[in-house]
């Protein structure tokens, strides 16, 4: 499947799922999400994958071996948990879990729409 990126929109949403996650900060791929008041029902998982690198000031503020592991297993708050998904409308689209706290006082990250794709050989 060839993709191509249409629309970037990097605009929160809210998710629902069948069951709630496991560990708040590792949610698998939620079961529909909720965009302009629009709820829209995932119907296939097309590809899942993290990313824990430390960005900005914050890359550097660790050794180069605790940095490396934290690449690639994740630390509390930082890092992104993307999904390329088809919904049932037959769009597809990459949403992401951001594991930053939202707030001081709520520890809790949030979700994203990143963007809408197209298949090329729909084009």
């Amino acid at each position: 499947m060839s993709l191509t990126s249409t629309h970037f929109i990097a605009e929160p949403i809210e998710v629902q799922f069948d069951a709630a996650p496991l560990f708040e900060k590792q949610p698998g791929c939620p079961a529909c999400f909720v965009w302009r008041e629009q709820t829209y029902t995932i119907v296939e998982l097309l590809e899942e994958w993290r990313d824990y690198r430390r960005k900005g000031r914050m890359a550097s503020n660790m050794r180069p071996a605790h940095a490396e592991a934290a690449a690639a297993r994740g630390s509390w708050g930082v890092g992104r948990i993307y999904f390329r998904v088809r919904v049932a409308t037959d769009q597809i689209f990459e949403l992401y879990y951001d594991r930053a706290p939202s707030s001081s006082k709520d520890g809790k990250g949030t979700w994203q729409l990143y963007r809408e794709l197209i298949e090329l050989d729909h084009a």
